[in-house]
């Protein structure tokens, strides 16, 4: 196993904190083989669960890597928990304003810089009653064309058994099964000589959500909806947004 990556002060107080938020699940990780010890990846994951980021922090994190999350801006303004997210590398997520592509730039530049970029490509836990992806938005897509760094799908099942992002119900015992799965690499070498428009978007978007899904239904043992859930609360433009 390779030398960790440093992280500093801010990554150690958020460690702290996620590994024993971690412990409410008995954790499984398959394929962490598939996170690359060194240099940029995006990590293309499913949301089921407020407990989703500390759970898979903690797996990036003792995969000796230091994960920087894209999270939604109003996070960040939270007392401590803000402080504590930003100086660990968070990327704040801006949403119809005009800072919607500095969040991209900040992603950007992490992954020039050889860091493991966690993206939720759903933007938010997902509104499907069985807990099944949602019709994603495409800022991912366009991190995965304009960077040329290994686009990792992941899924994650069992944080929403212990705090469901549905219902909003906490059950912690008895402790349940958390499962973290990585699957290969995606190629998208066929995507990235193609003019970035909406619609290239949008396909390499379903391409990825696919993969993920894909896993999820590894770990589930369960059929996948034949199509992605679309929350009538959401629009086709917020698809289409980063």
């Amino acid at each position: 196993m390779g030398e960790r990556e440093r992280g500093g002060f801010w990554v150690g107080a958020a460690a702290s904190v996620f590994y024993p938020l971690s412990w409410l699940g008995r954790r499984t990780y398959l394929g962490a083989d598939k996170l690359p010890a060194t240099g940029a990846a995006l990590l293309v994951m499913n949301h089921v669960s407020h407990l989703d980021p500390p759970n898979d922090a903690v797996f990036v994190h003792r995969n000796r890597r230091v994960p920087r999350f894209m999270a939604k801006d109003s996070l960040f303004h939270v007392p401590l928990f803000g402080r504590m997210l930003a100086g660990s590398g968070g990327i704040p997520v801006y949403r119809g304003s005009a800072e919607a592509r500095d969040s991209l730039r900040a992603a950007h530049q992490a992954l020039r810089e050889g860091k493991v970029v966690v993206i939720y490509p759903e933007g938010t836990i997902t509104k499907d009653p069985a807990g099944w992806p949602m019709k994603a938005r495409t800022g991912a897509a366009r991190l995965a064309l304009e960077n040329d760094v290994p686009v990792i799908p992941a899924a994650r099942w069992g944080t929403n058994h212990i705090w469901d992002g549905y219902t909003k119900r906490f059950h912690p015992f008895p402790r349940k099964r958390v499962t973290t799965v990585l699957g290969d690499p995606i190629d998208l070498s066929a995507y990235r000589d193609r003019p970035v428009t909406s619609a290239l978007l949008r396909e390499v978007t379903d391409v990825m959500m696919h993969e993920v899904q894909a896993l999820l239904a590894g770990v589930r043992g369960e059929d996948p909806p034949a199509e992605f859930f679309r929350s009538p609360a959401r629009s086709a433009a917020d698809e289409s947004a980063g």
